[in-house]
């Protein structure tokens, strides 16, 4: 008895908050999209705030958003220099580049690229160990918004007489 009394307030309890956080006010909802755009409201469109992706389109015009390096030897890093321009008004500030994955490694500049100006972010991929196709992603955060480079290509395995032993290893075969 005292077990399902305990069930029974937890039940009524999660089914309260969750009546509790449902927007019930309908005229609520017009009200934001009114202040938003009056004439979306008025035809029962949702709205939608710009995608940071789009702010940045209105911010950094990039030479090239993609970089294909085609066919190359597993072994050496390769780079690629993604060229951008500040086409805004403001100062960009790249708070932070990430790369999909460890095997890429973006470098960019720290300091503020003024109107006008032109910088450039660099992906470097480590083909070493990565035979086969790849297609790696860049995320790029600024103040302005946010905006995704890609690089791709195709490594081609060493062949195993171009790759050193170690002989030199503590474990013994």
């Amino acid at each position: 008895m005292k077990k399902s009394f305990i069930l029974f307030s937890a039940i009524a309890l999660m089914s309260s908050t969750m009546i509790a956080q449902k927007p019930s006010d309908k005229q609520g909802a017009t009200k934001t999209a009114v202040n938003a755009d009056p004439q979306a409201a008025k035809n029962g469109a949702a709205v939608q705030s710009p995608s940071s992706q789009q702010n940045a389109d209105l911010s950094m015009k990039f030479k090239n958003e993609e970089h294909s390096f085609g066919n190359m030897p597993e072994g050496p890093s390769v780079s690629y220099d993604f060229e951008f321009t500040n086409i805004s008004k403001e100062p960009i500030v790249l708070s932070n580049v990430q790369a999909s994955c460890g095997c890429t490694t973006p470098t960019w500049p720290k300091e503020p690229i003024a109107p006008g100006k032109t910088s450039k972010i660099t992906a470097t991929y480590n083909t070493q160990g990565r035979p086969g196709p790849f297609t790696k992603t860049i995320t790029v955060t600024s103040n302005v918004g946010s905006k995704v480079l890609k690089i791709s290509g195709t490594v081609e395995k060493a062949p195993e007489s171009s790759v050193p032993t170690n002989n030199s290893s503590i474990m013994k075969h």
